[in-house]
């Protein structure tokens, strides 16, 4: 049998991290893989925030990932090793914000097999060739060039196979531009396969092998191969050339190891162990990940133990020879799956488990008391240096990426009695367990929130300019009076805009290049730069009962159901169309997109009528108020709202908006939320999706996110509707009922919402685009296993157990016994591991 699935979250973890300038700018951007998943994320040099660019399936399992650049170039590439047995090199596009592939080579079958390349990947430091090699076996090596129209270009497939032979870990060496090397931790079995007696096991070693590619001879060679006295788990690539020494250092259990060709010695030296360490002594340390740093001066690694704690290594040289490896305690973060060190002075830890983390290095712990360990000091063999680890000094978390994994534990109910049920999630391991409350919506962070002097009915922010980057006032609507803020370091009321304050407001905009409008019902008025004020009245005993704005154009609604219709001249003068139109029912609602770029004005009107009908009206001058289409609701509508969405977002100066596609939105008095197509050209709409929002009439609001516009939806919960990463999404927010809303920009909020709930004003910021849930974290002191429900209290039971942990009784012993103890601990003292959480 099979069964439709649909993934409502994507994974979380990572499994590989690389850093480079992948969009050709002088920013450094991260490039993760999250199972199936290719992400490119930019750090925000300033706030230290990050923020996802990219996100792309690639329908495979990502088994490595490397960056590249060629010599010479400004742009890193990015090479993916998978179970598709070939090998990828994609290119960014920024302009089109997706990954681009330069080259596909197919080299093998597909699937995670044991001697199909893909497992591990080695780029020359110079960028002239790649090797990818599999778990066992087979090693291909491709050369990397540039074709007269700089494309970048790859070559046949050269074979570096070797029979019997496991491979553990590979990586480039830099030898500058001499014949580019690999170096590959390999495992000969051949003789302990023949071999029934079993010894041959004992006494297989490891060996350091060197793969040399001769780019005369266009062919690969296996150069040089050493067996090791200790067994490697993963090599580090020394830079080599003009910028250092050249080399591997092999991480090794216990110790670390510096080789390299020629006359230099091994230089060989223990890793550091906690003092006082509650783990079993006799237990082997190893370092599970590095991260490289260098500099036109310097350069230096950072590498994480197991426990977490990150050494910093540097290596004294005499002309060329290295003499002794240094190392020093930095700090200690969550274990690594990856670390990426930026040259914008960050550290991104993708953590084995848990969530996600950047640091700010504040310093290179040069010239603190922490002492550092050198191969140059004596020590008997099988004894190491030992350290007290400490909280961080060097590092400043400034930024988090929730992750879920691993999830133990999962369920679903209605603690909090609301319409929607939660999801309960226990997950996590250790100290950094968690459990966590999924929401279904996108959080909403609270930036301010006042309480105004009455009930207002509407709120709306405008601009002094258009060339301004913020908004200059909020203006508040009440029943019979309009209020006027002005946003600077603080909101404060102002008497002297110019828009009149003794009436409520319909609708206010910014119009034209400095001046402003404000439609009430007994007319408009026109407040230009210099605040002289144009008044337009409604004729006799008719008044404004409905109105659209936008940057040059006024539509507004008499009693009756008569249209007027207003366009500002090149002057700056907002003149009336000659004619008027009847509408043969009551207007409900109208909305007029934004005036597109490089044109005089939107040629779009829609206008919702009381006969359960949108209608389409052109505002061309050849044709004005003439009706273009027509489309039938099921019901009476509430609000409409025009917008262009689906173009390339802006991510920096160099990449502009492209064209999207127009919408129109329409909200309907029984809670659901149409969107038709409306075509730019003849404006007929088409393709009509319908969504039920709530039980409440819906209304829409235009707002910017991510550069581009937006919808709001308000009715008994707010959903917001917007484009993110070329993908359209319509999300509820987790958040009260609002009831009217507006965008904001400042430069605490530069892309917000503000908006009214009853009788209060409050500002928004929406910063977690693209997420499904809304996650709220409780601390847990072990690894959780199991919990329970107890629909009687609203209360969560879990189960939590840990190996080898210091409890409030006493130290726990090792062994079999602590899981002994903690079975019984379970069955007979169960408030010793057991965590109860009133929701």
């Amino acid at each position: 049998m099979y069964l439709y699935n649909l993934t409502l979250q994507r994974a979380s973890v990572i499994t590989h991290a690389i850093h480079g300038n992948f969009s050709g700018t002088k920013q450094q951007e991260i490039v993760v893989s999250r199972g199936k998943i290719l992400e490119l994320m930019r750090p925000d040099p300033n706030t230290g925030k990050i923020h996802t660019l990219l996100s792309i399936e690639i329908f495979g399992i990502i088994r490595s990932l490397m960056a590249f650049r060629l010599t010479g170039g400004n742009k890193d590439y990015v090479v993916v090793g998978s179970d598709s047995g070939r090998i990828v090199i994609l290119e960014y596009q920024p302009q089109k914000n997706n990954f681009e592939k330069v080259h596909q080579e197919t080299f093998g079958k597909s699937g995670c097999r044991r001697i199909v390349p893909g497992q591990y990947l080695a780029i020359d430091p110079k960028g002239r060739a790649v090797m990818i090699g599999a778990i066992e076996k087979q090693k291909l090596v491709y050369i990397l060039n540039r074709d007269a129209q700089a494309r970048l270009t790859i070559s046949s497939p050269l074979e570096a196979h070797k029979s019997n032979t496991l491979v553990y870990h590979m990586v480039g060496i830099d030898i500058g531009f001499e014949n580019p090397m690999f170096a590959c931790l390999e495992i000969d079995y051949e003789e302990a396969d023949h071999d029934h007696t079993g010894e041959a096991v004992q006494t297989t070693q490891q060996t350091l092998t060197y793969y040399e590619l001769d780019l005369g001879l266009n062919h690969v060679v296996r150069k040089y191969s050493e067996p090791q006295e200790e067994h490697g788990n993963f090599l580090i690539s020394v830079p080599g050339g003009n910028d250092g020494p050249s080399g591997v250092i092999i991480c090794s259990e216990n110790y670390i190891t510096y080789k390299n060709l020629g006359d230099q010695p091994d230089i060989r030296m223990p890793i550091p162990r906690r003092r006082n360490d509650l783990d079993d002594p006799e237990r082997g340390m190893i370092f599970v990940t590095a991260a490289t740093h260098r500099t036109k001066s310097m350069f230096f690694f950072l590498a994480q133990t197991e426990q977490g704690d990150i050494f910093k290594i540097t290596l004294e040289t005499d002309e060329d020879m290295v003499t002794e490896i240094r190392m020093k305690y930095f700090d200690s973060v969550p274990v690594a799956m990856a670390m990426c060190v930026l040259r914008t002075g960050f550290l991104f830890v993708a953590s084995e488990m848990g969530n996600h983390y950047l640091y700010q290095i504040t310093s290179l712990g040069d010239n603190d008391d922490e002492p550092e360990f050198s191969s140059a000091m004596p020590i008997e063999e099988g004894d190491t240096f030992f350290f007290a680890p400490r909280q961080l000094r060097n590092l400043v978390l400034v930024d988090e990426l929730d992750s879920l994994s691993p999830i133990m534990n999962c369920q679903i109910a209605d603690l909090a009695n609301e319409d929607t049920p939660q999801l309960y999630v226990l997950c996590g391991r250790g100290p950094r367990s968690s459990l966590r409350v999924l929401r279904h919506g996108l959080e909403v962070t609270e930036m301010a929130v006042s309480e105004l002097p009455g009930n207002p009915n509407a709120v709306w922010t405008v601009r002094k300019s258009v060339e301004d980057e913020f908004d200059a006032y909020i203006i508040v609507s009440f029943v019979n009076a309009t209020l006027v803020l002005s946003i600077g370091e603080t909101v404060e009321e102002v008497t002297d805009s110019g828009f009149l304050g003794t009436t409520p407001t319909l609708s206010c905009s910014q119009l034209g290049d400095d001046a402003l409008i404000q439609v009430y019902p007994d007319g408009i008025r026109h407040i230009r730069a210099d605040k002289r004020v144009n008044e337009w009245k409604s004729p006799g005993k008719k008044t404004i009962t409905k109105c659209a704005v936008n940057q040059r154009q006024v539509v507004i609604s008499l009693t009756g159901g008569e249209l007027v219709y207003f366009e500002m001249d090149p002057t700056g003068q907002l003149n009336e169309y000659t004619e008027r139109k009847e509408m043969s029912s009551d207007v409900i609602c109208m909305s007029l997109a934004n005036v597109p770029s490089g044109e005089q004005r939107s040629r779009f009107l829609s206008v919702g009528l009381a006969d359960n009908t949108v209608r389409i009206i052109s505002l061309d001058p050849a044709d004005c108020l003439s009706p273009l289409s027509m489309q039938a609701l099921p019901a009476p509508p509430e609000s409409l709202c025009i917008v262009e969405m689906g173009g390339t977002e802006v991510l920096d100066e160099e990449t502009t908006t492209s064209q999207g596609q127009l919408f129109l939105n329409i909200g309907l008095q029984n809670g659901v939320l149409l969107r038709t197509v409306l075509d730019p050209v003849t404006g007929d709409l088409s393709d009509t999706r319908t969504r039920y929002l709530g039980s409440r009439p819906v209304k829409l609001f235009r707002l910017r996110m991510q550069g581009t516009e937006a919808v709001l939806a308000i009715s008994s919960r707010t959903w917001l509707s917007y484009t993110y990463q070329s993908r359209f999404h319509l999300t509820p927010l987790s958040y009260e009922s609002l009831e009217y809303a507006s965008g904001f920009a400042s430069e605490q909020c530069p892309e917000g919402i503000v908006a009214i709930s009853t009788n209060t004003l409050r500002i928004l910021a929406l910063e977690k685009l693209g997420a499904v849930f809304n996650q709220l974290s409780y601390p847990l002191q072990y690894t959780p296993r199991k919990f329970v429900i107890s629909s009687d209290t609203n209360s969560l039971v879990a189960i939590e157990s840990d190996h080898n942990t210091y409890t409030g009784s006493r130290w726990s012993i090792y062994g079999l016994a602590f899981t002994v103890q903690v079975l019984s601990c379970v069955q007979i003292h169960v408030n010793l591991c057991t965590c109860m959480y009133k929701v």
